[in-house]
Order: structure tokens, then sequence, then C-alpha cells
């Protein structure tokens, strides 16, 4: 049976800690006394054995996932409910930075609620890790910090169930997110910002491209020479050599295809 511990972080000073989250079994807001008694049912049905996830007639392999609660009724029962789930794997404290998925349960999303998703993405082995957040009081200030680190889905408190937080969790090998409208207007605000401030002015696109390294680029995905290329641009074929070079080096790319494929995949072609 997996190790089912959580980590507890002590976030505020004086000892205060983090709220607990009241992760809702139903679509209302439930008691503490609800909780409890959801927390102590998922606890008993933990012992059921591991099931597989079968999909296409194939094992699906679980979401490898590390649990973050302010204190420990929350964390157990949130871990109690999702281990019994052939969806996801509990990581122990002692894997944490392994985790493919971390699933942070507050009660107020705050300063200190960035800093430790801060420390958990730096001391993470997994350059791919993604953030679930369940907590009230997002602001517009911790969105783009928080997405920088790997956020990749926020759900309310107050909406939250475990099938939700489950679907956000496995969800994020789909690539889809999951945030309130509020939210993915302010991201669409900020990186606007950012493309109109930063970006356009340094001839850079939101790829970290260059202008004139999508143009080339772009011819190259054509089939287009260097020869080609320097006159279609007006360049000198060594000053193409020179930028199709500055691409694959400073984005450690293999070879033009590659510099092709990743232009085509981050948008800038």
């Amino acid at each position: 049976m997996p190790d089912t511990r959580i980590t507890t972080h002590r976030l505020t000073p004086a000892g205060s800690r983090i709220a607990s989250a009241a992760v809702a079994t139903a679509t209302s807001t439930p008691s503490s006394a609800a909780f409890r008694a959801a927390a102590s049912a998922a606890s008993a049905q933990s012992g059921l054995p591991a099931r597989t996830l079968i999909r296409d007639g194939a094992p699906v392999r679980p979401v490898a996932l590390a649990v973050l609660a302010g204190d420990p009724l929350t964390g157990q029962g949130a871990v109690a409910h999702l281990r019994a789930r052939p969806e996801v794997r509990i990581l122990g404290a002692e894997q944490q930075h392994e985790a493919e998925v971390v699933l942070i349960v507050v009660d107020r999303i705050t300063e200190d609620t960035l800093k430790l998703m801060e420390r958990v993405a730096e001391g993470s082995l997994n350059e791919d890790a993604r953030f679930v957040l369940v907590g009230d009081g997002v602001r517009e200030h911790h969105m783009l910090r928080a997405v920088t680190c790997g956020l990749v889905s926020v759900i309310p408190r107050r909406e939250a169930d475990f099938d939700r937080i489950l679907r956000a969790i496995v969800d994020v090998r789909e690539g889809r997110l999951e945030m309130p409208g509020v939210a993915l207007g302010w991201l669409v605000g900020q990186l606007r910002t950012i493309h109109q401030d930063v970006l356009e002015p340094n001839g850079l696109t939101a790829a970290g491209l260059e202008t004139r390294e999508v143009d080339v680029l772009a011819l190259l995905s054509e089939g287009l020479s260097t020869f080609e290329i320097a006159q279609r641009l007006n360049y000198s074929e060594r000053t193409v050599k020179n930028i199709i070079h500055g691409v694959l080096t400073r984005l450690k790319l293999r070879n033009r295809t590659h510099a092709v494929a990743f232009a085509v995949r981050t948008g800038a072609l």
C-alpha cells in the first residue's frame, strides 16, 4: 500500500498556518462535521485493493500525485479518498519531488501559498510538474506568477468536490486546465501587456524567437535553401546561417527540422 503521509507546511510567521481547506463532497460547502464524516468514510474505503485503470484495452499509468494541505484532517481526507482511485498514485513526503502533479488545498490563496508553490517547484526533479490549487480568494497579481511555477488549474474551495479535483488532476496529461473565467481574463490581459510592452518593442515573439528568426524558419519550412532564403529576405547567406545557428544554440535544438517543429508547436508559425 502506498505511503499516505502528507506534508503539512507552516506558512505564516508566529506559528500560524494556512487554514484548513474544506474540500466539498457535495455541491454545497460542507460543515466541519460533514467533512470529518466524509474523511472517515474515505479512510474506511482506502483498504480496498489497488485497481488498475484500463483504457482502450491497455493499462494506464497512474498520475504520480503529491498532496499538500494546511492541517492533518484536510490532508488525510483528501489522501484517503484519492488513493482509492486507480487514476492516481499518492506519493509520500520523501517522494514529493518526483510528483507529476501537486495538489495544494488551502482555505485562502495568499502570498504564502505562492511561496509554497515556488519552493515545491524549485525542489522538483520533474521539469513538467504541474499544480492543481484548491482555495478561495485568487487575485490577479497571483496568476502569472503561479502559472510560471506550473499552475494549470484553480478550483474555488466552495465549488470543490473530490470528483472535480480528480478530473482536474487527470486532465493535466491532456493539457486541459480549469480556472475561473475571471482568472483566464486576467491571464489574457497580462500576456497582452507583455506582448505589447516587452516582446514587440524588442522584436520578439511569445516563443522567444526574434521576428527575423521567424521569417527564416518560415522559409525553411517551405523547403528553401539558405541561399534562396538570403535572396528572398535580402540578407547575405552568411547572415541566414548565423540566424539559424543562433536559434539552434539558444534553444538547444538538434537541427533545422527541429527548429521548424519548435516554431510550429509554439505558435510562431
